[in-house]
């Protein structure tokens, strides 16, 4: 295997169909908005010449509708990076703390998976490891659509919750904490070399949710990438075949972004006083009580409404990340 940059970056037709998928991605919302701006002239005329109450309404409905979409293109603007415009794969897991931990593990999964339906996403859960009484220790989700990594590379951190413990009959209040990262998924145009004897695969009795036969066999597949000791997993599949194929993608895209993260440390060494937000951080809070409030430490946005933050409502957090750092990164890393 090469020293990291394993690759060779062709040209393949799923790339240029990617690219023109892309570019409609663009042309579609501003050709959309100038219809709305042409409709909005003609009302503001018509009402120039023959003022009308429910017209009126309209125009100002149709006036506040292009300022969204505006601001939704603007936004877009902010998502420049190299691999923002691919699908991402979210992974979310549990920190010290047992049960409690993992459930907030399981409340995370779940608000990421609330955003992806928000945004008409497609969900696919790649690997999950159960918790023994409730929750999970852990998740790999694929969210596929566009941008989908661009917006959650925001989310890249430490999530930290403060609430009482419904698994605490003393009622006392626990902090726990989650980690969640994440990574563009690369498509067929980028092709990387995993040589065999590079890659070491054990099976497993899958665990959880699953029936007589995920448990009776060895069907779920751990591959570890000897050079780069990367570790991945799968075992939502009954067949241990597509078990392997799923791990094998998942550790594609991890090799993909080791080399991604090394070109922008490269970068980074260029501008010191560049602040990162690295995977030990803790980016946010989540406080169920004494009273509830989502705070995000990397740009003080507040919102007292915490369970509809929970139900998916992530967009505002998203939103003042990409506004405040958008222009200070480089690169469409995680590490951008």
């Amino acid at each position: 295997m090469a020293e990291p940059g394993f690759w060779n970056d062709q040209q393949s037709a799923q790339a240029v169909v990617q690219q023109v998928k892309t570019l409609k991605g663009w042309i579609d919302p501003f050709e959309k908005i100038e219809g709305r701006l042409t409709s909005a002239q003609d009302l503001e005329g018509m009402l120039a010449s023959d003022p009308d109450e429910e017209l009126s309404r309209e125009l100002d409905a149709e006036v506040a509708t292009v300022s969204e979409e505006l601001e939704a293109l603007r936004l877009k603007s902010l998502l420049s990076g190299a691999d923002d415009f691919r699908d991402a794969q979210l992974e979310i897991s549990a920190g010290a703390g047992g049960t409690e931990a993992q459930d907030w593990a399981a409340m995370l999964m779940r608000m990421y998976e609330r955003w992806a339906q928000r945004k008409g996403y497609t969900i696919e859960v790649l690997d999950q490891s159960d918790g023994e009484e409730a929750g999970i220790k852990g998740a790999v989700i694929e969210i596929k659509g566009l941008y989908a990594f661009g917006f959650l590379k925001a989310e890249i951190g430490v999530h930290r919750l403060v609430r009482i413990s419904p698994f605490d009959a003393q009622a006392r209040r626990h902090t726990s904490f989650a980690s969640v990262f994440v990574y563009p998924v690369v498509n067929e145009e980028i092709n990387i070399e995993i040589r065999d004897e590079d890659v070491k695969m054990d099976v497993f009795r899958a665990s959880g949710a699953g029936g007589q036969h995920v448990n009776k066999t060895s069907s779920a597949v751990r591959l570890t990438h000897i050079p780069s000791g990367i570790v991945v997993a799968s075992q939502q599949e009954r067949s241990q075949h597509k078990n392997r194929q799923t791990a094998l993608k998942m550790l594609k895209n991890r090799l993909y972004q080791l080399e991604a993260e090394r070109q922008a440390k490269k970068k980074a060494e260029l501008d010191a006083t560049k602040s990162d937000v690295t995977f030990g951080s803790q980016i946010r809070s989540y406080v169920f009580q004494p009273y509830t409030m989502v705070n995000d430490h990397r740009t003080e946005l507040k919102i007292p409404d915490v369970q509809r933050v929970m139900d998916g409502d992530i967009d505002p957090f998203i939103e003042a990340y990409l506004r405040e750092f958008a222009g200070h990164r480089t690169g469409g890393s995680a590490a951008a």
